[in-house]
């Protein structure tokens, strides 16, 4: 089960140590871009304008992303990781500089989908140099380092977006990545060497188009739909539609390439297909809870934005504490029988998360994230390693880059159904206010009452508190169904791992 960096394609002059932070630094790079924004819109609406588009901001960043991610797994496997890392961050860079110099809505909704497509590259770029560096006993433990970087982020981004905003100017949030950036660039430049062998490549181009395109257009309606139009909508049925006939054509076409992009492998294989099922119940769990559990700290138990913040930094010291264990669970009970007792912490925080309620403590909202934290951990890293390890060098960037294509999926599909139950649910309490509350602002905007510092006690704000109350609630039960889920994902999986036959 061991491989050493010596039989990757690694170099042995890869110096462990730098390389790991400079990967560090670079997701920090993207996990930050993904919160950091959404303290600062009111700054950036009042400069740019253009309110009605702003939620485009955070959509075209995650759909640029998401579509390219399986194509950088291809390219890595060819070019090897050093040059799709490197352009990567020159990528998100670039975009950084184009959405600190904007001067209009639809430029910087451009530059964001710039850094977008510089994020596709360096999230699976990481998981993959983790890979080739290090070995399968200490590669869960490293992992959970890099996870707890994206649940920092979900702490220190919105908070230092609302510092720049205030105390300086919004531009900043993106200037600040070219100092990390370039330290990060710079470090694996000295530290990472890779022996890549040299031959001649067939680009599927035809496929990688298909790809994107249908991936692309299957995302935005999940992104959009019930937001930007119905969900029985003309336009949301259309882009439906039409993103399941591309993708029925691309997987026609990949039958007959020479080189696939995304080879049908991936969905052939039982440790492949089980992990990346959990990784899409990964996504999706997180998307929940870092999405809905502040603003049930902040709407519903009144605190404030730092304070509910913390409540989710709780995921971030459970997961690479249970990550750090994992590396020695699955050397003896192997990696499913480890991620199915994930799975049990995981439906546990989920019960926790479900039982949430107006008089409960902040403290139980950060235990249940813990929880979470605790079986995330042990659930996502040992399903990677186990996808990872059951391929070569030059498998690995496809197998990574799907799983987390897989888990980019599920924060998709989490933030278009648990988003939907919150609206409607929100929608309907809304609908019929009690006599005495008062005219209440049209649609789910009177949660502005009893968020972002507003709250007060009248009657109109309890009743939006126990609206919000209810509206998480059922986010949270949600939640607890995609939880359980996970079950059923990991069954698929073979209890022990085999190097796979091609």
């Amino acid at each position: 089960m061991t491989t050493s960096a010596a039989t990757t394609g690694v170099g042995f002059r890869s110096e462990r140590g730098p390389v790991l932070i400079a990967v560090m630094l670079s997701t920090a790079l993207v996990a930050l871009d993904s919160t950091i924004i959404a303290t600062a819109v009111p700054s950036v609406v009042k400069d740019l304008g253009g309110f009605a588009q702003f939620p485009w901001l955070f959509s075209i960043y995650l759909l640029t992303q998401a579509v390219t991610v399986p194509l950088y797994g291809k390219f890595a496997d060819v070019l090897g990781r050093r040059p799709v890392m490197f352009f990567g961050i020159a990528a998100f860079l670039v975009g950084s500089v184009l959405c600190g110099a904007a001067w209009s809505m639809p430029v910087l909704i451009a530059a964001r989908a710039v850094q977008g497509i510089g994020a596709g590259a360096i999230q699976p770029m990481s998981m993959t140099i983790i890979g080739d560096l290090y070995t399968v006993e200490e590669r869960a433990r490293v992992q959970g380092y890099v996870a707890s970087v994206w649940g920092a982020a979900s702490v220190v981004g919105p908070t230092l977006g609302g510092l720049f905003a205030e105390y300086l100017d919004w531009r900043w949030i993106f200037f600040v990545n070219l100092p990390l950036g370039a330290i990060a660039a710079l470090m694996l430049f000295r530290g990472f060497a890779e022996r890549v062998e040299r031959k001649p490549h067939k680009v599927d181009y035809l496929g990688a188009a298909l790809l994107t395109i249908g991936c692309s257009l299957i995302i935005l309606g999940l992104l959009e739909g019930g937001v930007a139009w119905a969900w029985g909508s003309v336009p949301s049925v259309a882009i439906f539609v039409a993103g399941a006939v591309l993708l029925v054509a691309f997987v026609l076409v990949e039958k007959r390439a020479a080189e696939p992009v995304l080879p049908l492998w991936v969905f052939t294989r039982r440790v492949l297909v089980g992990g990346n099922l959990v990784a899409v119940v990964v996504g999706a769990v997180l998307m929940g809870l870092t999405s809905y559990l502040p603003t049930y700290a902040q709407g519903v138990l009144g605190a404030g934005a730092l304070v509910a913040g913390f409540a989710v930094a709780a995921l971030t010291v459970g997961w690479p504490i249970s990550a750090s264990l994992a590396g020695k669970i699955y050397l003896r009970i192997g990696f499913r029988d480890t991620a199915l007792i994930g799975s049990v912490f995981i439906i546990a925080g989920g019960v926790l998360v479900a039982l949430l309620g107006a008089g409960s403590s902040l403290w139980a909202a950060a235990f249940a994230a813990f929880v979470l934290g605790i079986g995330l951990g042990l659930a996502a890293s040992p399903t990677l390693v186990a996808i990872q390890s059951v391929v070569g060098w030059d498998r690995r960037g496809v197998v990574t880059a799907t799983n987390l294509f897989s888990r980019s999926l599920g924060s998709a599909v989490g933030a278009a159904v648990f988003g939907a139950i919150a609206n409607a649910t929100l929608a309907s309490r809304f609908a019929h206010p009690p006599e005495g509350v008062g005219p209440l602002p049209p649609s789910v905007d009177a949660t502005s009452l009893v968020l972002g510092g507003h709250a007060d006690d009248s009657p109109a704000a309890v009743f939006v508190r126990g609206a919000l109350a209810d509206a998480t609630h059922y986010v949270f039960l949600g939640l607890l169904a995609v939880a359980v889920l996970s079950v059923g994902a990991l069954l698929l999986m073979p209890r022990k791992t085999e190097q796979l036959e091609f």
